[in-house]
């Protein structure tokens, strides 16, 4: 048995979650691919400065069931490879809450981007519930308010043309610096300065396995890329993580 158990990094995408329900952004399938004017709804210009924009975007919050989804077995996967003991982090761009929602431990999850289940004003900078937020919205406020300030309410996340919490992202950095293994997950990599994560890893040692539908700038950096559904073929890999590294 090895004496050291090194970390395992692991970056999340959209891709974790389409079989969940939830839709990526830029794939065959993706939300922008059907719809190209929804990418206005997660920008922050045309939110901030568009009441129709907004209205649209709650609209589609309630009809999604924003919070309604269920984690499937990608996400199952990862709370097994955390309770096998393995050290683990996982860095998600996701703001669905599914990580946590399967079990992983929250100490064990970094959201880069925020998360759907809270909701700020961008005047005050108040944070509220969504769930109550939507109830709103359901019961007829198009474009709910700040109920301390009146200011324009919108999710806790981080929109297109907002900058990432630069505290988050130099602990996302450090943790990519530190593993031994980057597992990107269902996502893009096309996107900076999450997108740096797996080449700052790769420069500082780590092996690189990358699990996308779609061919990534790094595929050619990565020890494996796997093209397989993500919800069969990351349970397979877990499985032969723990094998491993026990």
């Amino acid at each position: 048995m090895n004496a050291k158990r090194p970390l395992i990094a692991v970056l999340t995408g959209a891709g974790i979650s389409t079989d969940s329900g939830i839709p990526d952004y830029r794939g065959p399938q993706g939300l922008w691919q059907k719809d190209p004017s929804a990418e206005r709804l997660v920008t922050i210009g045309p939110y901030r400065d568009d009441p129709q924009v907004r209205e649209r975007a709650w609209r589609m919050r309630v009809e999604t069931g924003a919070l309604g989804a269920e984690p499937n077995a990608g996400h199952r996967a990862l709370v097994d490879l955390e309770r096998s003991g393995l050290p683990l982090r996982v860095l998600t761009q996701n703001i669905d809450g599914l990580h946590q929602k399967a079990g992983l431990s929250p100490r064990k999850v970094l959201e880069l981007h925020g998360n759907v289940r809270e909701t700020q004003c961008l005047r005050c900078r108040v944070v509220g519930s969504m769930a109550e937020t939507l109830a709103r919205v359901e019961a007829g406020e198009p474009d709910p308010d700040c109920r301390e300030c009146g200011g324009i309410l919108k999710p806790r996340i981080v929109m297109f043309g907002e900058n990432l919490d630069p505290v988050v992202l130099d602990q996302a950095d450090a943790i990519a610096r530190a593993c031994d293994l980057f597992i990107a997950i269902g996502t893009s990599l096309q996107v900076f300065p999450v997108a740096a994560l797996p080449y700052n890893a790769v420069k500082s040692g780590a092996k690189l396995i990358i699990l996308n539908a779609e061919p990534t700038p790094y595929d050619e950096a990565a020890t494996e890329v796997i093209r397989e559904p993500i919800s069969t073929a990351l349970p397979k890999l877990v499985r032969r993580l723990v094998l491993e590294r026990a």
